[in-house]
């Protein structure tokens, strides 16, 4: 697919300060898109430099393989969804919709007809007389999406547009919108700090830190295969193992600082054969199986010896807190299927197969 969006060395700075750093990013046409990270990483001034609402210090950005870098908002064919909805408030559900329409002097039947297949996408049908203060928050952000996909634009921005919604709400309208995009084949770009908004709705995902981009790829990609120790905590939990000095293991192997060796998957990059310094292992908290440690690990596992501190039941599952002598305390956590609860003080082992193990710079 060809890039809808693209940022050549796009890069903004306040003062002295770097918000976003040489980003280069390809964005493909039609995908539902996310720039995931914590506040202050620069997500949101990149989204505000592509909406043509900030200026880049330096770069490029191209719409459809035009530079829109100089183009004013009002003129580039993207709209902005808002975190704040901004509707107004003195009109109704279809003149809040219809308002980009008018402004551009659209007729007045072909106003209508948008209006109603808007209203239909976003499930509003029947509610064209209401005023904003007459909507739940979950409704006025269905009008404000509304009102920015009538005007068919080439990329919709999203800005935390679901961060005022309530869980329940929050989750439903993920679902929701991922269903829009689809049926409009619009490329959407949505800027969220919840990892779990953007591995639901997101077909591609970056992570960014410090302005730049640390890891991009889908979630299964990021979340099964971090690059960094950022994204690997940043994305989920994460246990991380510190690997002794270079040299000290073998291909398909690391050596920790304890002197466990560590069996890794035959796609494990070069860095985790025990030869740079500064080399984690890395394990999810639900891949790992806890046994008394009398018990026989899995043939081939991965396997470490702790102490349990802390048990608690969460219905679904049991999370762990387990002390190890060498890596503090880790985290496991075990569906619950009515076994055994190993309470504190309970001497256990830690075993996961190597295919589980993903290796990343500290």
């Amino acid at each position: 697919m060809s890039a809808a969006i693209r940022l050549e060395a796009l890069t903004k700075r306040f003062g002295d300060t770097v918000a976003v750093d040489a980003l280069d990013l390809d964005i493909e046409a039609g995908a539902f898109f996310a720039l995931l990270g914590p506040s202050g990483c620069g997500k949101t001034t990149t989204l505000r430099m592509i909406g043509g609402f900030e200026e880049p210090t330096s770069g490029r950005i191209l719409l459809g393989g035009d530079d829109i870098s100089d183009v004013p908002p009002f003129k580039r064919d993207v709209n902005t969804v808002f975190q704040s909805y901004a509707l107004f408030p003195h009109l109704d559900v279809a003149r809040n919709v219809a308002f980009g329409l008018e402004r551009r002097g659209v007729e007045r039947a072909e106003i209508d007809r948008r209006v109603g297949e808007a209203l239909e996408l976003t499930q509003l049908s029947g509610f064209e007389r209401r005023k904003p203060g007459q909507l739940s928050g979950g409704q006025q952000q269905r009008v404000a999406l509304a009102r920015a996909l009538i005007n068919r634009p080439r990329a919709l921005l999203l800005d935390e547009p679901l961060g005022a919604l309530d869980l329940r709400l929050r989750r439903q309208l993920q679902i929701e919108l991922k269903r829009i995009q689809r049926e409009v084949g619009i490329t959407f770009v949505h800027v969220t700090h919840d990892q779990e908004e953007a591995m639901t709705m997101a077909d591609t995902i970056a992570v960014m830190n410090e302005g730049r981009i640390e890891q991009l790829g889908s979630a299964v990609e990021l979340y099964e295969r971090p690059r960094t120790a950022f994204v690997a905590n940043f994305l989920g939990s994460s246990n991380l193992l510190e690997g002794a000095p270079p040299g000290s293991g073998a291909g398909g192997e690391l050596t920790l600082v304890d002197g466990t060796v560590l069996r890794l998957p035959a796609d494990a990059p070069a860095m985790g054969a025990g030869t740079r310094a500064g080399t984690l292992a890395g394990v999810r908290p639900e891949k790992i199986d806890l046994l008394p440690a009398d018990a026989a690990p899995p043939p081939g596992a991965n396997v470490l010896r702790g102490t349990v501190g802390v048990a608690g039941f969460l219905g679904v599952s049991l999370h762990y807190v387990v002390a190890t002598e060498a890596f503090g305390d880790l985290t496991v956590i075990v569906p619950n299927r009515g076994g055994e609860t190993l309470g504190p003080g309970r001497e256990v082992l830690l075993a996961w197969r190597p295919e589980d193990t993903f290796v990343v710079e500290s």
